[in-house]
């Protein structure tokens, strides 16, 4: 729960954030309407993880550019490999379909490596050499699937218990509409989704829940205190008094997502792009999509008013 007494970065603000969730809604519902399609029709750019396939590591001794490693893969048969740095210049991260068969991966390795070393004079060291089964990743697609549907399930149930079904459904709104934009964003520009991203996508989940939970905290308080606000009002003013602490949290985790998509090289790209995108679009959900939902539905004052006690003094400070 929130403490009512913490320091505020932005004091007295008075922004009527409902008073525009007809238009964030219709924003969201073109913005959602557009990954939806792109995901139905265009589909994912799936990586090894979920398609199959083999990952070999190799380390120059010199720095070395993308372009030389591709053309000597292609001059060793392998046009359709995928090429990228894996930390360094001198570490490169090479991938290749599941055409071979799993039984050939050693000695597709073995060719590569040749290939490679012959290019670049014997400067080259196999690291490692992974590789991914089309069954196996098929599996992982399905486990991810159901990964992310059970999350929402479980949210569903906690949000409904801890405060009232209006909040859970708003809440669960929110957290599916983080994750189709995410994945349609994925989508719509073809970004490789690998293992790492579809991580990403349940850790928007829970920081994304985490925010709409302590907007949802303020705002029960808040019916508790003022006796002569409406609706709208109280989660006015509720959104008003968390804004602070929601600036501060997402502004910090932002900052260093930032740093590691700029620095953290190609391998952690998609991972740290997802948690991005994930994080900017929580923070908004949880205003115009999980709270605007409650509203829509009805929810009230005797909603989430305690049963009073006999005897009990009612505090009716505005």
């Amino acid at each position: 729960m929130t403490d009512m007494k913490h320091t505020q970065l932005l004091k007295e603000l008075n922004i009527d954030f409902m008073g525009k969730r007809y238009v964030a809604a219709v924003g969201s519902g073109v913005i959602l309407l557009i990954c939806l399609i792109s995901i139905i029709f265009r589909g994912f750019n799936f990586g090894l993880d979920f398609t199959g396939g083999t990952v070999i590591e190799v380390g120059y001794e010199q720095p070395t550019e993308i372009a030389d490693v591709t053309g000597a893969l292609a001059e060793g048969g392998f046009e359709g490999a995928t090429v990228q740095y894996f930390g360094s210049r001198k570490d490169i991260l090479i991938r290749l379909g599941p055409d071979a068969g799993e039984d050939a991966s050693a000695t597709l390795s073995d060719q590569i490596f040749r290939a490679l070393s012959t290019a670049a004079d014997g400067g080259v060291e196999l690291r490692r050499v992974e590789f991914v089964g089309p069954q196996v990743g098929e599996q992982l697609r399905e486990q991810g699937g159901l990964a992310v549907l059970f999350a929402l399930i479980g949210i569903l149930i906690y949000v409904a218990l801890r405060f009232e079904w209006r909040f859970a459904v708003g809440a669960v709104a929110a957290l599916v509409h983080d994750v189709l934009f995410t994945v349609g964003i994925f989508s719509i520009f073809q970004i490789e989704f690998d293992l790492t991203v579809l991580a990403a996508v349940l850790a928007v989940i829970g920081y994304s829940l985490n925010d709409t939970i302590v907007i949802f905290d303020r705002i029960r308080e808040n019916f508790r205190r003022m006796r002569k606000g409406t609706v709208m009002e109280i989660c006015n003013r509720s959104i008003n008094q968390t804004l602070s602490r929601t600036i501060i949290t997402s502004g910090t985790t932002l900052l260093v997502l930032l740093a590691l998509y700029l620095l953290g090289g190609e391998a952690i790209n998609a991972f740290a792009l997802a948690l991005i995108i994930g994080i900017v679009v929580g923070t908004y959900s949880t205003i115009y999509i999980a709270t605007a939902a409650a509203v829509w539905l009805g929810v009230s004052r005797t909603d989430l008013m305690p049963a009073e006690k006999e005897g009990k003094v009612v505090d009716d400070r505005p």
